[in-house]
């Protein structure tokens, strides 16, 4: 397909999964030979990230109404100056703005992107500002269409994960002082009420008591959720079996040194965190809820168990943490889920974003 210039707009100041899929998405349709670039506020550790990266990047003010109709006015300019093809917008705030602009601009294809598993309020900026509309999986793609965005207007585009070189020894063991023949089920979330760090611990913590080998390992960060749960596996007595390490930048290190992955979230919109467990060859539970059942095999890669199902979620990690082969079967069939299919991979998301692109730019004659 011929080469577009793609501009996205943001207007988070935190940098999470959301800033990260698109940080990686404009790296890889850059990586195929589109012209890329951003519009961010200019305090967004996103817009750091790529001009870090050597992406040009608008800035503006987003906040209040005053800022809106300046935006408006100053992301018009842009676009057209620009001669965009596409306008992708991501949050509802940059969307009520930066769409409008492109109405405004008459640039041939504004999408929105939405990256949440909870439930839409308005429609209006799914509809009437965005042309088309990409969600990160397809449960959410069908919570759209069952709020009225037509079928042929919304496509999901997984988000990806950039494959780490593999590591030769994970410091995580050294740094907790495990054995090796422990049986390490790590967790790595941010610490939000949602994610279910305290249900994984009450499924957990009765198998401790016949398991002396066994340990629960969470990574990540968050309060008030952090202390709340440092003080739960207290009241447990649990400080030698259930580890917080908090946040940490080496993940693929810490993943290294687990036997299996768990985590029961709540609420999620695809979960790919599951993929980069499976990417470092680990078996992983997780809980049916949003996109969750789309990033691995229930079965072949790992067990999907009900969300707040204890007794569920206590069998999955029995089964895994009582028959090392079945853990090695399903961490090596994760592995290849990953590196050899690519299903999660940037240039996949590039050819699918393309391809969605090239579609509805072709479907309106542009």
């Amino acid at each position: 397909m011929r080469k577009l210039r793609i501009v996205h707009s943001e207007a988070a100041t935190s940098f999470g999964g959301q800033e990260g899929r698109i940080f990686k998405e404009m790296n890889a349709m850059r990586a195929r030979g589109h012209h890329v670039e951003a519009i961010c506020q200019p305090q967004a550790l996103l817009a750091t990230r790529l001009s870090e990266a050597g992406f040009t990047v608008h800035t503006l003010e987003m906040d209040g109404p005053l800022n809106y109709l300046k935006g408006v006015a100053i992301i018009r300019g842009i676009l057209r100056a620009g001669r965009f093809d596409v306008l992708n917008t991501h949050s509802r705030r940059d969307t009520v703005i930066a769409a409008a602009a492109g109405r405004l601009a008459g640039t041939p294809l504004i999408v929105r992107t939405r990256h949440l598993s909870n439930k839409v309020g308005s429609l209006w900026s799914y509809t009437r500002l965005p042309h088309c509309v990409t969600t990160v999986s397809d449960h959410v793609r069908q919570h759209l269409i069952d709020r009225g965005v037509p079928p042929d207007r919304v496509a999901t585009v997984y988000s990806p994960i950039v494959l780490p070189p593999p590591v030769e020894h994970s410091t995580l063991r050294g740094e907790l002082g495990l054995a090796q023949d422990d049986v390490v089920v790590g967790c790595v979330a941010v610490m939000r009420a949602t994610k279910g760090h305290k249900d994984l611990i009450d499924a957990i913590a009765p198998l401790m008591a016949s398991r002396p080998k066994l340990h629960l390992v969470f990574v990540g960060g968050g309060s008030p959720v952090f202390e709340q749960t440092q003080e739960y596996v207290a009241q447990l007595g649990l400080q030698d079996r259930i580890h917080l390490m908090g946040m940490r930048r080496d993940v693929p290190n810490l993943l290294a040194g687990f036997d299996l992955f768990a985590l029961a979230t709540q609420q999620e919109a695809s979960g790919t965190v599951y993929v980069e467990a499976q990417a470092s060859g680990l078996p992983v539970v997780g809980t049916d809820v949003g996109g969750v059942s789309e990033m691995f095999r229930d079965g072949e890669t790992g067990i999907l168990v009900p969300p707040k199902d204890p007794a569920a979620l206590a069998a999955a990690l029995t089964r895994l943490i009582d028959d090392p082969a079945l853990r090695r079967a399903m961490g090596e069939a994760g592995r290849k889920l990953v590196w050899d299919e690519g299903v999660f991979s940037p240039s996949r998301l590039a050819e699918t974003t393309e391809a969605v692109y090239g579609k509805w730019l072709a479907e309106r004659g542009k």
